[in-house]
């Protein structure tokens, strides 16, 4: 759950999931659905599914304990050798490097490694100093590599950094050279890439029409309302909030055109029901979800769709930006 969120997002996930899936069998023995609605919000739905490989591995080729050999943990499917270094380093108390963005911003400052932390040769130089560190360590390897990742964390920030505290000032490159935020080199990052969906709300006797995303895909395996990316911006376009209610500057072919092209075939009528911002990597999406009105008189042409109550809905695993129209609903 830690890679790529913070801790304080995954405390309650984490929470939730001991009492649900209290250890490795357990999980290993877990129904896909459960395990993704467990994860539900914490994005990166390719952990989950890891880790779940992982205890089954643990079970089948470990008699159901977690190994300790460092090369064993590494197999593990999911498990990099940043989090291999890090279990076997905090949990077994091994000599073992660790590595992760909060390390390579001190090691880079510490001890004024310039080039960009991504390519091949400066990495390797930051792996062989953490390997250094930890094994001057001797007897405290855990120590070492928590104090790593909480002097990035605390005190050597990105853009604030803390000098002025900081245990390691005196022995600091970067700071002698008053080139502090010039380290780590690393490349900006490619602009965010707007992109507009269209999500449609299709009711019928009750039931939503939704569907599960394939397999292979971003966000795979998890549910969400029938929907088509817009190719052109102008198809349909943004929304004002005035007087608390939201400012249509659609037109209403605009609306049952994309329904249309969603469901294949025109419905009676359709409106905008709200509209949802939300980004992935480096996507940033507007996602415009329509209501079909009434109930559904025809046959929408989806044939992997389900037509499911509220409460069934509720119990599956959404992607994020659907979660919220299903909340909405």
């Amino acid at each position: 759950m830690l890679q790529q969120t913070q801790v304080k997002t995954v405390l309650p996930y984490w929470a939730r999931w001991m009492r649900a899936l209290p250890d490795i069998v357990a999980l290993a023995k877990a129904k896909p659905e459960r395990i993704h609605k467990l994860w539900e919000g914490l994005g990166y739905y390719t952990r989950v599914r890891n880790m779940q490989k992982a205890a089954q591995t643990i079970v089948e080729q470990h008699n159901g304990k977690f190994p300790q050999a460092f090369e064993e943990v590494l197999a593990l499917p999911g498990i990099g050798r940043y989090t291999a270094g890090a279990i076997c380093s905090i949990a077994f108390n091994q000599p073992k490097p660790i590595l992760d963005g909060n390390v390579i911003r001190v090691l880079t400052r510490l001890f004024g490694i310039g080039g960009n932390p991504r390519e091949t040769q400066v990495r390797s130089k930051l792996w062989e100093i953490a390997h250094e560190l930890v094994v001057e360590a001797a007897q405290t390897p855990a120590l070492l590599n928590q104090s790593l990742m909480e002097l990035g964390a605390l005190i050597c920030s990105p853009r604030k950094p803390r000098c002025g505290i900081c245990p390691v000032a005196r022995r600091c490159a970067a700071l002698r050279q008053k080139r502090v935020h010039e380290f780590p080199n690393l490349e900006r990052r490619e602009r965010a890439i707007p992109k507009l969906v269209c999500a449609v709300i299709v009711k019928k006797r009750g039931r939503f029409l939704v569907r599960q995303r394939p397999a292979g895909v971003v966000n795979a395996h998890l549910w969400e309302f029938p929907n088509v990316q817009v190719k052109k911006c102008t198809a349909l376009r943004s929304h004002a909030r005035r007087n608390g209610a939201w400012s249509r500057s659609l037109t209403d072919a605009d609306v049952i055109r994309a329904a249309c092209g969603i469901l294949g075939i025109t419905p009676r009528s359709a409106e905008l029901f709200c509209t949802i911002k939300h980004s992935i990597t480096r996507y940033r999406i507007t996602l415009e979800v329509v209501r079909v009105g009434g109930d559904c008189p025809f046959k929408p042409a989806l044939p992997e769709g389900r037509w499911l109550t509220l409460s069934e809905l509720r119990e599956l695993a959404f992607a994020s930006a659907h979660r919220k129209i299903l909340l909405r609903l």
